[in-house]
């Protein structure tokens, strides 16, 4: 693997600008790292040639001084995001085969910044899942590997978290400079903590959401995974935007998210919620945590105890509002528009076999269940008492913010990565449970994002979360280069070359 893959974006945008390397030496380093770990399985779609000729014409760009603020970088892309004349699978094998003429507005922004496209990463299927093991392309493993009690490594494979785990091991492994994902309850964040990395989940509305596959429409939101706070910082300038063609997007003025990195804590004043110290949480996430509350302090934040008192609601209110969002989303895979057909006596038994085929097991768990609380009889009982659910818990947060809170400081998970297979061949409560710190950010609709903080006691990362007012990522990036600053950056030992 070249050292060309071991910069950071901001250093891979000042190399190119200095003519140290070309944009087509960066990309084929690139594409010769994901070459060589195959093994990791994080990509769905391969698209060298595309690479090369995108990479070629930022050579162009660069030549001319006409270069866009990512001109030249590899960035991977999450198989749900519409990409014109590109595979978009979903993971799925509902939509195996689609191929779609357009291109969504997150990534289209990306390619008129200059950013060049590696290829499509795995994800759970259709985003519902925890692990990446849902995926109809196998499950992705997750770059790093647990230590055993004398130091030796482990060789058992452990999910890199879902859904966007592809997104995430692509960027811990050096695959890609940056990553785009989607976070619908902690499918940024999560991954983000379980492989080492930077991941943001921007408000709700930050950036369009048109050309996403959906999976629940009032809580999906678009975000970039990197290696470092500042390259998290440059990629969500260029990920978000106004855009017509979404009616949830928001018309708002994009900060210079990347100015924010390094300006003084001093003056901000952090909550932290006692309702997160739940049963159950590992003693070496709640050491990480009070270590984290300590790097603030010492950087000069003020840090206070707050209560979000509607916290224990989240979970089960995020599970029946996602589940109905997605009965009702995935109602248009039919075998009659696009994707799959598998044919049948008449239209109602082609659709019957051509869902049954293409989606899999978790996805028609979640479709069961958004079609019951939205059923007649159970519909008041379920949907509307958690939608009433929602609001508490966006009012609690708005509570605390204008009682001064500036940010929240929470962990990201419950515990470290775990091995592929460990959690999903039993109670699927048990890898709901993964996302009990990460849901009530999407409901509220506020920004969120995971900075790694240290590892474990058998090597694996840890990470923390801050949560920001609504449109305070600013804040967030902030706060995060301070824990960047105090923990260091995470590299997963390269196993998969070897």
């Amino acid at each position: 693997m070249s050292d060309l893959t071991k910069l950071t974006l901001a250093e891979a945008r000042d190399g190119l600008k200095a003519k140290s390397f070309s944009a087509v030496e960066l990309t084929r380093a690139h594409i010769e790292a994901i070459e060589a770990a195959r093994g990791i399985n994080a990509f769905t779609t391969e698209t060298p040639d595309k690479a090369l000729a995108m990479a070629a014409k930022s050579d162009e760009r660069l030549a001319n001084g006409r270069a866009g603020p990512l001109e030249g970088i590899p960035l991977a892309v999450k198989d749900l995001f519409c990409t014109d004349g590109v595979k978009t699978t979903a993971s799925s094998n509902i939509l195996g085969s689609f191929v779609p003429p357009y291109e969504s507005t997150v990534t289209a922004n990306l390619w008129a910044d200059g950013a060049v496209l590696l290829g499509k990463v795995s994800c759970d299927e259709f985003a519902m899942g925890g692990s990446n093991e849902t995926s109809a392309f196998g499950p992705v493993v997750n770059p790093w590997r647990r230590k055993g009690a004398d130091g030796s490594a482990d060789p058992t494979p452990l999910v890199p978290g879902g859904s966007s785990g592809g997104s995430a091991a692509a960027v811990a492994a050096h695959l890609a400079i940056g990553a785009a994902g989607t976070d619908t309850g902690g499918s940024i964040r999560q991954p983000a903590a379980f492989t080492g990395i930077v991941g943001i989940k921007p408000t709700y509305g930050r950036c369009s959401r048109w050309g996403i596959v959906a999976y629940a429409s009032s809580l999906d939101q678009a975000g970039p995974f990197a290696r470092t706070v500042e390259d998290a910082a440059i990629l969500l300038k260029s990920f978000a935007s106004v855009d017509g063609k979404d009616t949830t997007s928001v018309d708002t003025p994009v900060p210079d998210y990347a100015a924010a990195v390094g300006k003084s804590v001093k003056g901000l004043t952090i909550g932290v919620p006692k309702e997160y110290r739940v049963d159950g949480l590992s003693p070496e996430i709640a050491a990480l945590w009070d270590q984290g509350i300590e790097w603030l302090k010492a950087a000069g934040a003020n840090v206070r105890e707050i209560s979000l008192p509607h916290t224990p609601y989240a979970l089960p209110a995020y599970y029946i509002i996602a589940t109905a969002e997605a009965s009702s989303n995935l109602a248009r895979y039919d075998g009659v528009r696009y994707g799959l057909r598998v044919p049948g006596e008449d239209i109602v038994d082609t659709y019957e076999r051509t869902r049954a085929a293409g989606f899999g097991p978790e996805v028609r768990r979640r479709i069961m269940l958004g079609t019951y609380v939205l059923s007649a009889g159970y519909y008041d009982a379920y949907y509307v008492r958690a939608q009433k659910v929602r609001t508490l818990i966006a009012r609690d947060f708005e509570a605390a913010f204008n009682d001064g809170i500036d940010a929240v400081l929470v962990p990201a998970t419950p515990s470290p990565a775990f091995g592929i297979g460990e959690k999903s061949g039993g109670d699927p409560v048990e890898m709901y449970l993964q996302d009990v710190f990460t849901v009530t950010v999407n409901l509220a609709g506020l920004p969120g994002m995971v900075v790694p903080g240290g590892t474990s006691s058998t090597g694996l990362p840890l990470g923390l979360q801050l949560i920001g007012r609504p449109f305070g990522e600013e804040a967030l990036f902030t706060l995060g280069h301070v824990i960047e600053a105090a923990a260091g950056r995470l590299t997963p030992e390269p196993w998969w070359r070897d």
